[in-house]
Order: C-alpha cells, then sequence, then structure tokens
C-alpha cells in the first residue's frame, strides 16, 4: 500500500511538474511571438515613414517644378499638371496615416492643402495663356519670399524625428 501510495504521488508530482513545465514553454513561446509582431509593426511603420518622406520629397513645389516643368503647355495646363500631381502623390500614400502617428499625418494633409493653395493663388496672378515657366518662376518667387510657404521642409524633419523614436 505505501508502494502505491508514493509511486502515485510520484507519477501526480511528475504530471504537475510537466504541465508547469508545459505552460512555462507555452508563455515563453508567446512571449516570442510578441515580440516578433512587435518587430514586424516597427517596420511597417518605418516603412510608412520612408514612403511619406519621399511623398513629402516628391510633392514639395521646387522639386515638383523642376520634375514637371515643360515649357510647351501654358500656366493653366502647369496648374492643372501640378495639382494633380499633388492630389494623384497624395491618394497613393493615403493609407499610410494608419502607421503614423495623427499630428504627422496632419502634417502631411496640411503639406498637401498649402502646395495646393499656393498653386492656386499664384496661379491667379498669371494669365492662363502665359508659358508654364511664367507660372513656375512666379511659384518660386513666392516660394523665396515667404519662408513659411516651405512647410516640407517643417514636415520632413516631423517625419525624421518620429522615424528615429521607433529605432
Amino acid at each position: 500500500m505505501l508502494d502505491t501510495t508514493m509511486l502515485l504521488t510520484v507519477v501526480i508530482a511528475l504530471m504537475i511538474a510537466g504541465f508547469a513545465g508545459y505552460l512555462f514553454y507555452l508563455q515563453r513561446k508567446n512571449q516570442r511571438e510578441e515580440k516578433k509582431d512587435q518587430k514586424g509593426s516597427v517596420q511597417l511603420r518605418l516603412q510608412a515613414y520612408e514612403r511619406l518622406a519621399l511623398l513629402t520629397d516628391r510633392i514639395a513645389l521646387p522639386n515638383l517644378i523642376s520634375r514637371l516643368g515643360n515649357p510647351d503647355v501654358s500656366a493653366s495646363e502647369m496648374q492643372f499638371l501640378l495639382s494633380k500631381h499633388i492630389k494623384d502623390e497624395f491618394d497613393y500614400n493615403i493609407s499610410q496615416q494608419i502607421y503614423v502617428s495623427p499630428e504627422v499625418w496632419n502634417a502631411i494633409r496640411n503639406l498637401k492643402e498649402n502646395n495646393l493653395l499656393i498653386i492656386h493663388r499664384v496661379a491667379g496672378t498669371v494669365s492662363s495663356m502665359a508659358p508654364a515657366t511664367e507660372l513656375s518662376r512666379a511659384i518660386l518667387n513666392y516660394l523665396l519670399n515667404d519662408p513659411k510657404s516651405n512647410l516640407h521642409e517643417m514636415v520632413s524633419e516631423a517625419l525624421s524625428y518620429e522615424a528615429k523614436r521607433l529605432m
């Protein structure tokens, strides 16, 4: 009887120890998976910041003008091209907003709206039949005379700051 009780006690103790070991294993496995998921999440967020930094650079008015400059089109056509390009770039990257802070996304959206406002405001001062170079020159002069209008630099800095915080 003593041997059976002792044997039963040892078997129960081994089962409890085995169960505890299995629970410990599951806990460690879950922790590793969570770390892996967090690392993947950070990667996605960093990629979003990279894409938004590229967007910011691509819709910066000086860069946009140099890329789209075409002397064969009119000022009104250039206005349309600049506006369309900004909207298309923004729309293409709109899904990135879920990976970045609301403040950064608002800065991106404000950059887009500010650039569109500048294009339309300056285009109103140039004859629609004038060459595109006249509109481009007027926009660049506007940017030179109003340092606050170079919003893309501040947005780029904000993106860089937040991306560095993730690393």
